[in-house]
């Protein structure tokens, strides 16, 4: 039996739409790659505490799990384009590249060099954010980006989900600074 070729796997997403890319996310995720993580409840990985952003994947991780996700952070394999997350929560199975955000005025940089890798994107915001210079850059995100679904934010103990059909509202912008100042 051929080894199980992880970034043949995950290079297949960019191939996939629909129900074939859901499948093909919940076959990786289940593979039997991943190993659980030492202390942390929920959280799955194929990749050692030795990588580099390690500790960055990992803090996003616990977040994720504490808003009711299980995850599992994937390998980077050389060459390929990969996202670093899947998160499962209630049988559905998604994708998501993390961007932690440290800067106030970084998050547009952040999500332009997402767009190759996944069309959900994480924010993990370590730093306090101006709401409507935020929103824009969301906006803005899915204005060029037409593959984008969702913008994940993680806020503190906060989760907000931003998907297309919100952008699109004429109130996005007072809408989502209402939200994000809860």
């Amino acid at each position: 039996m051929p080894e199980y070729d992880i970034a043949k796997e995950l290079a297949k997403l960019h191939t996939l739409s629909g129900a074939a890319y859901s499948k093909q996310v919940e076959r990786i995720a289940r593979k039997g790659l991943f190993h659980p993580v030492e202390g942390e409840h929920n959280i799955y990985s194929a990749i050692g505490d030795s990588s580099k952003d390690y500790e960055s994947l990992l803090n996003a991780a616990r977040k994720a799990v504490s808003h009711g996700y299980k995850v599992y952070i994937l390998p980077n394999p050389s060459g390929t384009k990969t996202p670093d997350f899947i998160f499962e929560r209630k049988g559905v199975f998604r994708i998501f590249e993390l961007k932690t955000i440290q800067g106030v005025s970084s998050v547009s940089n952040r999500l332009s060099d997402s767009g190759s890798q996944s069309n959900h994107v994480l924010l993990n915001l370590t730093t306090r954010y101006n709401g409507g210079l935020l929103a824009v850059q969301i906006r803005a995100y899915f204005e060029q980006n037409p593959q984008a679904t969702e913008v994940l934010i993680f806020k503190g103990k906060s989760v907000i989900s931003i998907k297309r059909s919100f952008i699109i509202q004429n109130d996005f912008i007072r809408k989502f600074r209402r939200e994000y100042g809860k």
